[in-house]
């Protein structure tokens, strides 16, 4: 499974990637997290608003800052695909 968390470095992108990855450790989830900081890079999955989150190259949210719960079970639903 992979991860990315886009944004450029604001709060909101480090806090989404703090809660991914305590989201993973409380789940069991080997999941490799990557922070995507290129502009041009998160454009390209059609974020106009950071952060946002990509599993398994599947944008599932962005433009808002989701709750641990929310974290998990986006998780969870796109643990396969």
């Amino acid at each position: 499974m992979e991860i990315k968390i886009l944004g450029t470095g604001c709060p909101k992108c480090k806090q989404l990637e703090k809660l991914t990855r305590e989201a993973l450790e409380e789940n069991s989830i080997n999941a490799e997290v990557k922070k995507v900081e290129d502009i041009v890079d998160i454009m390209n999955y059609g974020v106009m608003a950071t952060p946002g989150l990509v599993i398994n190259e599947k944008l599932v949210l962005s433009g808002r800052l989701p709750s641990k719960s929310e974290i998990n079970k986006l998780v969870i639903e796109n643990i396969h695909r």
